[in-house]
């Protein structure tokens, strides 16, 4: 499949659930139109449309009704046209040569916390556009706004990653992960036991952006020092564009941080949201000098939005910084060596 096909798979029965970045909410309502109208069969379907009652049955709106209707006439729905013209091809026209070194993405989404789409249809995507693995970094229980996973919901999820394993038949892997809260004092936000079950931990703030900025580095650095701790999410935490508006970057010793991140063998992720573009490019230079490995990230909340390391490895690229530092160009057992070595 290809990248522009990949990303109009269906997402909750639509393709503007991809690299257009719409939130889980919409995903969800797509996915919810989805489950009504696929019981009602083909032939009623048809006749709905011909007779504009589509959204009579409860949960399809207007624009699911509209996609719905011109896929009965057999057009293109208007919606994915124009999607695919926006969207086509490579998200950036940078980075190619270091985008087809990565094997794998260390920061995803499903629907078991704030993403809209199902584990396997995540990890299906993944496949499709060839990596070798995915893992799977659903939130930690602090925080309740993303349905953060508890320890016995964590527990559940393990069984299922591993299912879905025994059935790809170890063409394709799906990690076990976790972006995990960074709380006040430095520990994150999950058992050991549990943390220590699992094979890539991704730790990230996600509370108390604004704290004093000493504060905030002894946070930091303490969570880094945690030899559990792989990747440094989102280090400001800022936004700079999208639906959910602007956010001011954290404040902090960004040395001190990235030298306990060298220092204890720990990545900084390159977030490719263009909504984060974090850490900024004044940081992502600074650990770059000071010696730093990374991890290229898409923290894809929806199959599609997994193309977006893309705009990760045009910023890689552009800041010179070399693929042998970058963890997710590692095949996947030596991935795994350097996660654990606890």
């Amino acid at each position: 499949m290809t990248t522009s096909a990949a990303r109009s798979r269906p997402c909750g029965g639509s393709p503007s659930c991809s690299s257009a970045r719409e939130d889980t909410r919409r995903i969800r309502a797509f996915r919810s139109a989805a489950a009504v109208i696929l019981p009602l069969g083909a032939q009623e379907v048809a006749a709905r449309a011909e007779a504009g009652t589509l959204t009579d049955p409860a949960g399809i709106g207007p624009s699911t009704a509209a996609v719905i209707a011109d896929a009965c006439r057999g057009v293109v729905p208007e919606r994915l046209a124009k999607l695919e013209a926006e969207h086509a091809g490579p998200l950036a026209s940078g980075g190619r040569e270091l985008r087809a070194l990565l094997r794998g993405d260390c920061h995803s989404h499903s629907d078991w916390s704030d993403g809209g789409s199902p584990i396997e249809e995540m990890a299906m995507t993944a496949m499709e556009l060839g990596h070798d693995y995915l893992v799977l970094t659903d939130h930690s229980p602090r925080l309740k706004v993303a349905r953060g996973l508890s320890p016995e919901r964590l527990t559940r999820q393990l069984g299922v990653v591993e299912a879905i394993n025994v059935h790809l038949g170890g063409a394709f892997t799906l990690l076990k992960g976790i972006e995990v809260d960074i709380l006040d004092d430095g520990s994150l936000d999950q058992t050991d036991e549990l943390l220590a079950r699992l094979d890539v931990r991704v730790a990230s703030v996600h509370s108390k952006l604004a704290m004093d900025a000493d504060a905030m580095t002894r946070r930091m650095v303490g969570a880094m020092r945690n030899p559990r701790t792989n990747v440094l999410g989102h280090c400001t935490g800022r936004l700079v564009t999208g639906n959910r508006g602007t956010r001011n970057q954290s404040q902090f010793d960004a040395r001190a941080v990235f030298e306990a991140c060298r220092d204890n063998n720990t990545a900084v992720e390159i977030n490719s949201r263009p909504e984060r573009r974090d850490p900024p490019t004044q940081l992502l230079e600074l650990a770059r000098d000071l010696g730093c490995l990374f991890s290229i990230d898409s923290d894809a909340h929806a199959p599609g939005q997994l193309d977006m390391l893309d705009y990760g490895c045009e910023r890689a690229q552009e800041a010179g910084i070399d693929a042998d530092r970058i963890v997710n160009t590692r095949p996947r057992e030596r991935l795994l060596e350097w996660a654990n070595h606890v």
